[in-house]
């Protein structure tokens, strides 16, 4: 057979179903929110480029699930947490379980620890900062048929290591 008609399924794609790209974008009262919906590694890819959208001095939270620690820092230069986000991408997309939030007054970039992807805004412009993303737009986003719970996140050290050499690299005090 020259052709196939079906392409083999990947090993995530049989245990998780097929990936996609998408994004859905919605104005709840002054806020405008996006969901984007994408594998592990593309979530977490996202996360890292669209933080370097945000403005010169940020936020930065983040909630070890499964080390218990939560750090948060203010008044931090962008260009330090990309970098502190660029060295956390691989242990993060192999493990999960940490909830990164990037933030200022007027928007948030927050990756869940489920690598569910957010982002809040008083503007529109992330949508159009999705657009140029190669996600696609949808209405209604597909819903996970698993999940895992907060207490279920454990072991993972490389991951908690990660998080707290990050932590330490941009001063952020433990709350």
């Amino acid at each position: 057979m020259l052709f196939r008609s079906h392409r083999a399924d990947t090993p995530t794609e049989n245990r998780f179903g097929a990936f996609t790209n998408l994004f859905a974008f919605r104005k709840e009262g002054d806020l405008h929110v996006a969901e984007i919906v994408a594998s592990p590694e593309r979530s977490v890819e996202l996360f890292h480029s669209l933080a370097g959208e945000m403005p010169k001095t940020v936020d930065l939270a983040m909630n070890c699930l499964r080390s218990g620690r939560k750090f948060v820092g203010e008044g931090l230069h962008l260009a330090e947490v990309t970098e502190a986000v660029a060295r956390l991408k691989v242990p993060l997309a192999t493990s999960a379980g940490v909830e990164i939030a990037v933030y200022t007054p007027d928007e948030q970039l927050t990756l869940s620890p489920m690598l569910d992807l957010w982002l809040f805004a008083r503007s529109d412009r992330w949508f159009y900062l999705l657009l140029g993303s190669e996600l696609e737009e949808a209405a209604e986003l597909p819903r996970r048929s698993w999940s895992v719970k907060a207490n279920e996140f454990t072991g993972a050290p490389e991951l908690v290591n990660a998080v707290t050499a990050a932590a330490e690299r941009l001063t952020l005090r433990k709350v």
